[in-house]
């Protein structure tokens, strides 16, 4: 795929301002917004469009303004205005992203995400792999031990994806599983509610921000921090929203978080099995998810392993001998449930032979039969 930057032009027919007027969008925002998705430079004078930006995306872009403006056409007289969303599956349907990602993949160029405090880059190929998933899916699952990355690097893609003017806001939430999701007992606001159950997620933002940036961000709304059970209702379009420890959430509330994905928004779940605070009985969402979505295409899994942890060494050991205890425990416990079973089973056919087998003649009292 070729670097190399072009100039394209592009006369629109026919001429219409109204027509115009709803492709660009107010304030030209469908222009500034396709400028953001594609890399690419639009400028226009009337009718008379130029692009410039590399080979596929300018080209892309020229496609995909010649069809926003055939959807102007008048409808029973009537101009419909250009909605995100058309915006948004026009840029899908032309796969121009998906062109771009692959091409970075196939020549090998490293994953990176560059942020204000400095460039970040994955320690393994697991945590490659899981960037790049993020770059390249709309919807990511990292699921493993603590000390992994996980948080941490889905923190950093959405850093980068503002930077990059790819979202126009960062969502941070995290099931308060300890509150029960009833906060309202709790003294303070909104944030001040939740903040104990989101300091990680808080901690990276600010490493990677700073304090002050990160501050003027929340109280903008670019930056939203929420628990869980405020999301619902929503819908959340030109996001970029990071679920952390959902293990902890339930079935229903997976669902109704992963439903709440809107146009050009991308979602980032977090979790370890291992590690379930749910009350007994309950089933994890995050356990549920990997069963019943493990076979769509658009979301990834990324599953990690000891050797991906990147803290303290003695932490990976910590993690490997939980794992060989946990392995040899769920050992112990399936020999015990089939010797339950045979034990079951042996007693069954017990009971099956005695009801079965022919009763045995009484025998007669011999005095008896002596006085007859």
């Amino acid at each position: 795929m070729s670097n190399k930057i072009i100039t394209l032009e592009i006369d629109l027919h026919p001429s219409d301002n109204q027509r115009l007027a709803s492709l660009c969008g107010p304030f030209d925002d469908n222009i500034k917004h396709l400028e953001r998705r594609l890399g690419v430079e639009i400028n226009y004078r009337g009718h008379f469009f130029t692009i410039v930006g590399q080979t596929h995306t300018a080209a892309a872009a020229l496609d995909i303004i010649k069809t926003l403006y055939v959807a102007t056409a008048p409808l029973r007289g009537e101009i419909a205005d250009i909605e995100p969303e058309q915006i948004h599956l026009a840029i899908k349907e032309s796969g121009v992203l998906e062109q771009q990602h692959e091409s970075s993949i196939r020549y090998g160029k490293e994953v990176v995400v560059k942020t204000k405090k400095g460039v970040i880059k994955p320690r393994t190929p697991n945590q490659a792999q899981y960037l790049m998933n993020m770059v390249t899916h709309d919807i990511t699952f990292g699921v493993g031990p603590a000390g992994t990355g996980k948080t941490y690097l889905a923190v950093a893609a959405a850093v980068d994806a503002l930077e990059r003017q790819e979202i126009r806001r960062i969502l941070l939430t995290r099931p308060a599983v300890e509150a029960g999701e009833k906060l309202g007992f709790l003294p303070g606001d909104l944030s001040q509610k939740v903040d104990p159950y989101l300091r990680p997620l808080y901690d990276a933002l600010f490493e990677m921000l700073g304090f002050e940036r990160v501050e003027k961000l929340i109280e903008r709304n670019v930056i939203e921090v929420a628990p869980l059970a405020y999301m619902r209702g929503r819908t959340l379009n030109d996001a970029f929203i990071i679920l952390d420890e959902s293990q902890n959430t339930t079935v229903e509330q997976m669902k109704m978080f992963l439903t709440r994905i809107g146009f050009n928004s991308r979602a980032v779940i977090t979790g370890d099995v291992t590690q379930i605070d749910l009350p007994r009985g309950a089933k994890s969402g995050l356990r549920h998810a990997i069963e019943v979505l493990s076979q769509v295409e658009e979301i990834s899994f990324n599953f990690f392993q000891a050797e991906d942890v990147v803290r303290h060494p003695v932490v990976a050991r910590i993690v490997n001998a939980y794992e060989q205890w946990e392995a040899q425990d769920q050992k112990q416990r399936q020999l015990h449930e089939q010797r339950r079973r045979e034990e079951r089973a042996a007693g069954l056919l017990s009971s099956v032979v005695s009801e079965t087998s022919p009763a045995q003649p009484t025998s007669s009292n011999p005095h008896e039969s002596h006085l007859s």
